[in-house]
């Protein structure tokens, strides 16, 4: 045991990563120059003794790091170490070092794993005590990572956790920029995981963020953000609540100056105001505009954009049509009739629309709509009175 700390001790001071690499190393079964002939205590004894030694070494680590050799000891003696830790959680110390390099390296999902091992306690007198802001920065990180590589689920898992702690953190005032970068990393994970309607809700509150932390573009971006998923989102009232609340923003006409969202105040005007939306340069360009997450395939064999249009499509005819054909809704739609009745009897069972189908005529009648009508009628009439007895009293005078 005292041979091979000698040992570590002399590699290190010269940064000897092959002879590291022989201690830890599996190669080298009964050999006294490898740990392998150790018992498992002694073996995270030196593991231990390893990362405490190279995180004290004020040179060692730099070059370290890009040494295929010598990150594969410390993965080693990472995964072999007490139940009880490190002296000074230098283990801790080295997994926050490694992070940092991986990043710079764009190794993402390596560095969000790294991150993911640090020991963390509540116990202030603990070296490993962390405090609620501290834990809720590293699931923040972690999160950030894997939304890096489309990891989606394990960022979500990530930011979940980070969900769990930051309403436990203390003067929160203190910690606002790390509050808002948890709630811009929830609603990406939202976005992600295509819940639309949650993420369009997230990203607005966002972009009414009253901070200096955020300058006008990334308040703007926020919202565009915002109105994409919106338009996404499945058809429904609280869609029609979040499509209100980004139209009635007046900076909504600042996003046509923004190449990734030139759009989108078309396509969200559109929707809101109950509009048909036909496949034009303006679909097309917002189309193209989205992520690939955003762009991806359904189980019914329509786009993500697709579904939500004809959904849309699918609400703005039942506002001026009491009944109508499924040959003519098709064409409304730029779909097939087949498609056209398959979409009409998902939006009735789940309430999007109110209808029934007629298979017999082959038509879709929509429910509630004549008092509507009728309303809108009589409004016109009276107006036309009106009118009239306003020319009448001018041709008198």
């Amino acid at each position: 045991m005292d041979r091979l700390t000698q040992a570590i001790d002399a590699a290190i001071q010269s940064s000897d990563y092959g002879s590291l690499s022989t201690i830890f190393g599996s190669s080298f079964g009964g050999d006294e120059r490898s740990w392998q002939s150790l018992g498992q205590g002694e073996q995270r004894t030196l593991a231990s003794y390893f990362i405490k030694t190279a995180v004290s070494n004020p040179t060692f680590l730099q070059n370290a790091f890009k040494s295929a050799l010598a990150m594969r000891v410390m993965d080693v003696t990472l995964k072999h170490l007490p139940t009880t830790g490190v002296d000074n959680a230098a283990d801790n110390t080295l997994r926050q070092m490694l992070f940092d390099f991986k990043v710079e390296e764009e190794e993402y999902i390596a560095a969000a794993m790294y991150l993911d091992g640090l020991r963390m306690t509540d116990d202030e007198g603990n070296p490993y005590f962390m405090s609620a802001a501290e834990k809720c920065d590293v699931y923040v990180k972690i999160a950030e990572c894997y939304l890096e590589e489309d990891e989606t689920v394990k960022a979500d898992g990530a930011v979940t956790k980070a969900g769990t702690v930051v309403e436990s953190i203390t003067n929160p005032e203190e910690h606002m920029a790390l509050i808002l970068r948890y709630k811009s990393t929830y609603a990406r994970v939202l976005d992600a995981n295509r819940k639309f309607l949650q993420a369009a809700s997230r990203y607005h509150d966002l972009s009414q963020a009253n901070t200096d932390m955020f300058d006008a573009d990334d308040l703007l971006r926020m919202l565009g953000m915002a109105a994409t998923c919106a338009i996404l989102a499945p058809s429904g009232p609280q869609r029609q609540r979040i499509l209100g609340l980004v139209f009635k923003d007046e900076r909504l006409s600042q996003l046509d100056a923004m190449p990734d969202f030139e759009t989108h105040s078309a396509v969200l005007t559109k929707m809101y105001m109950n509009q048909v939306i036909r496949k034009d340069d303006e679909l097309n360009k917002f189309e193209k505009s989205l992520a690939e997450h955003q762009k991806a395939m359904m189980g019914d064999g329509l786009s993500i954009v697709e579904r939500a249009v004809i959904e849309h499509n699918m609400v703005a005819v039942s506002k001026l049509y009491t009944s109508i054909y499924f040959s003519e809704l098709g064409q409304l739609l730029g779909v097939a009739p087949e498609k056209a009745e398959k979409v009409a009897a998902k939006m009735i069972m789940d309430g999007s629309i109110s209808g029934s189908i007629d298979q017999v005529d082959g038509t879709l009648n929509f429910e509630g709509n004549e008092s509507a009508l009728l309303s809108w009628d009589e409004a016109i009439t009276s107006f036309c009175v009106q009118l009239n007895r306003v020319t009448d009293v001018v041709r008198g005078e």
